[in-house]
């Protein structure tokens, strides 16, 4: 009984593990690049994000900021705004046209002097390639199914690699270690088996983690599970101002007021409403928070800049809570740069996994041609008649 299970886990290991390797290795490799993200943004596009800070001057209000970008591109509408924590960074600009914020252009914007700096289309950026290669695999809707699938297989392949992993009496060293003066077949093997047991629990939940992005009936079961009902829906609540009563540095004053309100260092985000109806929502990341990814949302009338509502951190529901850990234990930003490292190293290792499965089943498969080989009788040979005489 115990060896048919372990040649059905075998099996499975084997055929789906060929099946998926390449999608697996692809989603492993972007991911790790992933992970420094925020940290690489500005070393890549250096202009983009930074400024020269000048001494005892402070930003220009956030109004005269968007005007000179809507002057300089009338024909679309600025969606977000973004502000980092630095004084010696830019504010972003995304502007979109129409409904449709597939194509997004950024804008990035001098605080200290409105001069647009540098501007670039999102869907051409780095990260947002990588991202989409890693999501998607660049075949939108495609790439999300064969992803999705592919990381369910890869659970699969992580169960019954263990299985195959666990050692028989006498072999606990020996699956723990690598033996690195090996022969390259021994060495690949334990490369293979013994560094995808000790990242074993870190993939399998960033692979579970990333079924939230896949499926949405993954992304309700958290809400289910914690809240006892599905996801409500969030939107900004209506502007109780009447239209075209739009007063001066309604920006600043939003600025203003969610800084006093949310008295702690973080990416302030404005998020501007294509309808006149709605009001300004503005989040704000706290960076002195303990985990990553707490985040606070303030509302604002869109033409006075009066506080309409909150919606905090702290009064989330434990559904929300839970939802919003998904991302920093998926990405290995929860606790910071500790967490980021160890993301990076399980993210290589899971990369390097379907390469050095790969060539045990290649290895293998080798090996058994070469038997059968040797097995097959040998072709007779043809025999030769003598003493005949020629007259």
């Amino acid at each position: 009984m115990k060896k048919t299970f372990r040649k059905i886990a075998s099996q499975l290991h084997l055929w789906l593990g060929v099946s998926s390797g390449l999608v697996v290795f692809i989603m492993a490799l972007t991911g790790s690049i992933l992970v420094f993200e925020d940290e690489l943004e500005p070393v890549l596009y250096p202009r983009f994000h930074v400024v020269e800070a000048p001494k005892n001057q402070s930003p220009l209000p956030l109004d005269n900021l968007r005007a000179a970008v809507a002057s300089g591109y009338p024909g679309q509408r600025i969606a977000r705004i973004a502000i980092e924590p630095h004084a010696d960074r830019t504010v972003i600009f995304s502007l979109v046209k129409g409904k449709k914020e597939k194509d997004v252009l950024s804008v990035a914007v001098n605080p200290y002097t409105a001069e647009i700096t540098d501007t670039r289309r999102e869907n051409e950026a780095f990260f947002h390639v990588v991202l989409q290669l890693h999501r998607y695999l660049c075949l939108e809707e495609t790439g999300k199914a064969i992803t999705g699938v592919a990381t369910i297989t890869f659970i699969v392949i992580m169960i019954t690699g263990l299985i195959l992993w666990w050692p028989k009496r006498k072999q606990t060293r020996q699956r723990l270690t690598v033996k690195w003066n090996a022969k390259f077949k021994r060495l690949n093997w334990d490369l293979h088996a013994v560094f995808g047991f000790y990242v074993l629990p870190f993939t399998f939940i960033i692979a579970l983690t990333g079924l939230v992005w896949s499926y949405k009936w993954v992304n309700n079961m958290i809400y289910l599970t914690f809240d006892g009902k599905p996801q409500q829906k969030r939107e900004a609540p209506a502007n109780p101002s009447q239209v075209n009563t739009s007063k001066p540095g309604v920006l600043a004053r939003i600025t203003t007021e969610t800084n006093s309100l949310l008295n702690y260092p973080g990416r302030i985000q404005f998020t501007l409403p294509e309808s006149d109806s709605l009001s300004i929502t503005v989040s704000k990341v706290n960076e002195n928070a303990s985990i990553s990814n707490v985040v606070d949302f303030l509302y604002f009338d869109q033409n006075d800049g009066h506080l309409l509502s909150k919606r905090l951190y702290d009064n989330e529901t434990a559904g929300m809570k839970a939802r919003r850990l998904v991302f920093p234990i998926h990405t290995g930003s929860l606790w910071g740069w500790p967490t980021k490292i160890l993301a990076l190293i399980v993210a290589l290792i899971t990369a390097t996994l379907p390469v050095t499965g790969v060539i045990i089943w290649v290895g293998r498969k080798f090996k058994k041609e070469r038997k059968a080989r040797r097995k097959s009788p040998a072709a007779p040979r043809p025999t030769v008649r003598t003493g005949a005489t020629v007259s």
